[in-house]
């Protein structure tokens, strides 16, 4: 297992190596002066030239790539052109508003999406199997901003229970910012649903259809106690990487999500970047975006292995 692990970790690293070389290239790619952004379109020439001297960003990209990296592995990831203000500072406060809404959608729906999908096997065939089936699929396809919009008309401005933005008040208590929350909680529920549960249903359909589940049966064991103790356990072991595939998308792509609900989170803020032009923001922001993406994996790679041992001898 220490081996296994290892290994894993091993990987990790060599990866967001690789991505920190392509979003380093890729910003220093992006349309824009870094010294005329700061100064300004009327801005003396000079003046600019001065400037970037003094920022760095006039060396030789391997130079420059070279100082980014070393100073983000030991926690500095720069200053941000837009903001002022040093990165971590602002995506730690960004990356904990994120956590906010991906813990609610997820706690929301991967006990939904679960349930739906293991209904749906139990009646594969039936009409609540097609209803949930159809259903899921056809909220996955919906955009979110399509969604959202919708939500906002509907529950915010028509009905009012709910406020149309996500930020709550300062100093507002837990259930507060949980309400507020709710709104954007859902289009995201609704995107995740569906490909959950369908991944779920497939997994129980052919747990059910296993050999070991008719043996259990034909022993005359209980189907509940077979369901519980043989199907779902090894039915539910390809959802584990489904879901912690999401997780990145639920921490680092909220953008639209995000801005429709006036929601600081990190999302909005590698928009934010994007639009100014702040390269040290915005490689900093999908740094650390990809960095807890492979933290994810890597904890699903370590719960299904220990779920399913013979993982670990491949």
């Amino acid at each position: 297992m220490s081996r296994y692990v290892l290994r894993r970790i091993g990987l990790a690293l060599i990866t967001l190596f690789l991505i920190s070389v392509l979003v380093f290239i890729g910003t220093q790619m992006l349309p824009g002066d870094v010294g005329r952004r700061i100064l300004g379109p009327f801005a003396n020439q000079d003046a600019v030239d001065a400037l970037n001297t003094r920022l760095g960003t006039d060396r030789p990209w391997l130079v420059q790539y070279w100082d980014w990296i070393t100073s983000a592995l030991q926690g500095d990831l720069g200053f941000s052109i837009s903001f002022s203000r040093p990165v971590t500072e602002l995506l730690g406060s960004a990356l904990l508003n994120s956590l906010k809404l991906a813990a609610l959608a997820f706690v929301i729906v991967v006990p939904l999406s679960l349930l739906g999908g293991i209904v749906a096997a139990l009646r594969r065939g039936t009409l609540t199997d097609r209803f949930i089936t159809v259903g899921g699929l056809s909220a996955t396809v919906i955009p979110e901003f399509v969604s959202g919009v919708v939500l906002i008309v509907v529950f915010a401005v028509g009905l009012g229970w709910l406020p149309g933005t996500a930020t709550a008040p300062p100093g507002s208590s837990f259930f507060t910012q949980m309400r507020y929350l709710i709104l954007p909680a859902i289009p995201l529920v609704l995107v995740l649903f569906g490909y959950i549960a369908r991944i779920t249903r497939a997994g129980v359909v052919e747990a059910l259809d296993a050999d070991y589940t008719r043996t259990a049966i034909l022993k005359g064991l209980p189907r509940s106690k077979v369901i519980r103790r043989d199907v779902l356990r090894n039915a539910l072991l390809p959802t584990i990487a489904v879901i912690a595939s999401q997780i990145g998308y639920l921490i680092g792509g909220l953008v639209v999500v995000e801005v429709l609900f006036l929601y600081q989170g990190v999302g909005k803020l590698l928009f934010d970047a994007a639009q100014n032009a702040d390269f040290p923001l915005l490689a900093g922001g999908v740094l650390v975006v990809a960095a807890a993406f492979q933290v994810a994996m890597l904890l699903a790679d370590l719960a299904y292995s220990w779920l399913n041992p013979r993982i670990r001898l491949g």
